[in-house]
């Protein structure tokens, strides 16, 4: 099991070069926002994450992927790609 410092290490390092901060809500959720460091562009902004199922490092590194894929299909469908 992850103390919830642990996992907020692992999610905050894990999208790098990107910044990321993660904030407990009072319900014990979390709130991840995604974001270029230099120009302040926000790439991610989700809140109300559970961490129920985030108690490994393997799941939290496994999230940290799926929210990887999250963004960068956000990208492209923002240009129009596909």
């Amino acid at each position: 099991m992850l103390s919830m410092d642990e996992l907020r290490q692992i999610l905050e390092s894990g999208f790098l070069p990107l910044s990321c901060t993660c904030t407990v809500n009072p319900d014990g959720s979390l709130a991840i926002k995604v974001f270029e460091p230099q120009s302040g562009r926000i790439d991610l902004f989700i809140t109300g994450v559970s961490t129920e199922h985030l108690t490994s490092v393997r799941s939290a590194a496994n999230f940290v992927g799926e929210l990887r894929i999250e963004i960068r299909a956000g990208r492209r469908a923002f240009a129009g790609g596909f």
